[in-house]
């Protein structure tokens, strides 16, 4: 397979963590890979990875990525949404500004990059959009609503845009991870009018997330189920990623909501 012949990735948000994980095995996979963080001068790519500037909240920054990988390489045959930021604290802890901070990243950045490489893909009459949502896109997450409310709202984008491109031969696929060893803890968004009310629990809760991510998956069991998706060749709609993953998937779709949500409770130690 020679260079032009290989299929071209974009991935966003891969300068650490998950990203670089999924552009490194993108690249192992064949792939030529194009890796964007917000600002990549000075950072050593993984191997087979060319990195480039973007700003998913910015539309100028968008089109310009965008139109520099295509003049580039002519294609985009795989786009993996991954950017994002996390949030703590309880709803009533944090401002509309706060939530729009987390949304601008989280959802209108599957946005904007859907929206500039669609034209692209429906040209060719193929591609692959894969958005890395987490399982708290279909559970929630109690002290962590903002993050997990725009997780849902990117499972809810995705299969509607889905079956609205299906017929011009492009899929937009959902991973959703588990909790993952990176650095998602010291990253998140903090609440900016903290309450004393929810302080204690609040504090129950990030010992839970920091619990949770040190025992959580290594980033390359998403990784690698993101090139599962990007080369299935028939493709499912989700695909849950790493053990707990599934079990969530399963916990989810099978026990009654009563059951469900003594078990979600019960594992972010709230009171009975």
């Amino acid at each position: 397979m020679t260079a032009s012949s290989r299929p071209v990735a974009l991935v966003t948000g891969a300068t650490a963590g998950i990203g670089t994980a999924t552009a490194a095995a993108l690249a192992q996979a064949g792939f030529t890979v194009i890796g964007t963080g917000r600002k990549t001068t000075g950072l050593t790519a993984p191997k087979g990875v060319t990195f480039l500037d973007l700003d998913v909240t910015n539309d100028d920054s968008v089109a310009a990525a965008v139109g520099v990988v295509i003049a580039q390489h002519g294609r985009i045959d795989v786009l993996v949404n991954n950017a994002g930021i996390g949030s703590a604290g309880a709803a009533e802890e944090n401002s509309a500004a706060r939530a729009q901070q987390v949304y601008d990243v989280n959802v209108f950045g599957v946005m904007r990059m859907t929206k500039a490489v669609l034209p692209y893909m429906r040209a060719r009459a193929s591609g692959r959009i894969i958005n890395v949502s987490s399982v708290l896109g279909f559970v929630p997450a109690p002290f962590g609503a903002l993050y997990a409310s725009s997780k849902h709202a990117v499972e809810g984008y995705s299969e509607s845009v889905d079956h609205e491109v299906r017929q011009h031969g492009v899929r937009v696929l959902l991973v959703e991870p588990g909790f993952t060893q990176t650095g998602f803890d010291t990253a998140r968004i903090m609440p900016d009018s903290p309450l004393s009310v929810y302080a204690e629990q609040r504090r129950v809760a990030d010992e839970v997330i920091v619990e949770s991510l040190k025992a959580g998956d290594p980033p390359g069991v998403i990784a690698a189920t993101v090139v599962a998706a990007a080369t299935d060749n028939k493709p499912k709609q989700r695909y849950p990623a790493g053990k707990q993953a599934l079990q969530l998937s399963k916990l989810r779709r099978l026990v009654p909501s009563g059951p469900c949500s003594k078990q979600i409770r019960k594992f972010n130690r709230l009171p009975g």
